[in-house]
C-alpha cells in the first residue's frame, strides 16, 4: 500500500469547493487530483477526463459490475464515483485529492483509514442559497433538491477529520494548506 496521503474533500453544492481546490492545487502542484466519473452532463467549460469522466448510465453500471470503483453513489438523479485504477496510479506517485460527497468519503475512509477527510462549510445557510441561485444554470427544482441534500451533507461534518468554513476563499485555502502540511511535511 502506498504511503502517500489521500485527502478527501466534501461540501454542499455551491460551497465553493472547486474554486478552493483549484487554488490549493496551484499552491501544492505535487498533489494529484483524482478525477471522478459521473453520468451528469458536463457544465460549460468542463473537460472530459479533467473535470470528470463523463459516461453514460450504462457505462457507469458496467464499471460498477467490473468492480472499478473505490466508491460510488447516486444523488440528484446521477451517478458519481471514484475509479480505483486511476486513483491507485496517482497514489503510487504522490498524495492525491478527491472531491466527493459524504457517503463516498465514508466509504473511502472504510477502505483507506489513513485518508484525511476535510469538509468545507459555507459561512451561512443564506450564503449557500445565494451562491446556488447566483449560478444561473440551475432550475428551481434542482436548487430545492440541492438545498435538501446540502442540509444533510452539512450534518455529516462532525464525522470529518477537519471542518473549514469558506467565508473568504484565501483564508479557506490557507487553512487547508496548513492541514495538508500537517500530514505531508512531517518528514
Amino acid at each position: 500500500m502506498s504511503a502517500n496521503k489521500l485527502f478527501v474533500f466534501s461540501g454542499a453544492s455551491g460551497v465553493g469547493k472547486s474554486t478552493v481546490l483549484k487554488q490549493v492545487m496551484q499552491a501544492r502542484p505535487e498533489l494529484l487530483f483524482s478525477v471522478s466519473a459521473t453520468t451528469r452532463p458536463p457544465r460549460e467549460g468542463e473537460i472530459d477526463g479533467v473535470s470528470y469522466y463523463f459516461v453514460t448510465k450504462q457505462q457507469f453500471e458496467q464499471m460498477i459490475d467490473r468492480g472499478e470503483f473505490l466508491e460510488y453513489n447516486r444523488h440528484n438523479d446521477n451517478y458519481y464515483g471514484t475509479p480505483w485504477p486511476q486513483l491507485a496510479e496517482k497514489l503510487e506517485k504522490a498524495c492525491a485529492v478527491l472531491d466527493i460527497e459524504p457517503n463516498g468519503a465514508f466509504n473511502v475512509k472504510a477502505v483507506r483509514p489513513d485518508a484525511v477527510l476535510i469538509f468545507i462549510m459555507p459561512p451561512s445557510w443564506q450564503a449557500l442559497e445565494q451562491r446556488l441561485r447566483g449560478r444561473g444554470d440551475t432550475s428551481e427544482e434542482q436548487i430545492a433538491l440541492r438545498l435538501t441534500r446540502a442540509r444533510w451533507e452539512m450534518e455529516q461534518r462532525t464525522k470529518y477529520d477537519h471542518v473549514v468554513v469558506n467565508d473568504q476563499v484565501d483564508a479557506c485555502v490557507n487553512e487547508i494548506l496548513n492541514i495538508i502540511a500537517k500530514y505531508t511535511d512531517e518528514e
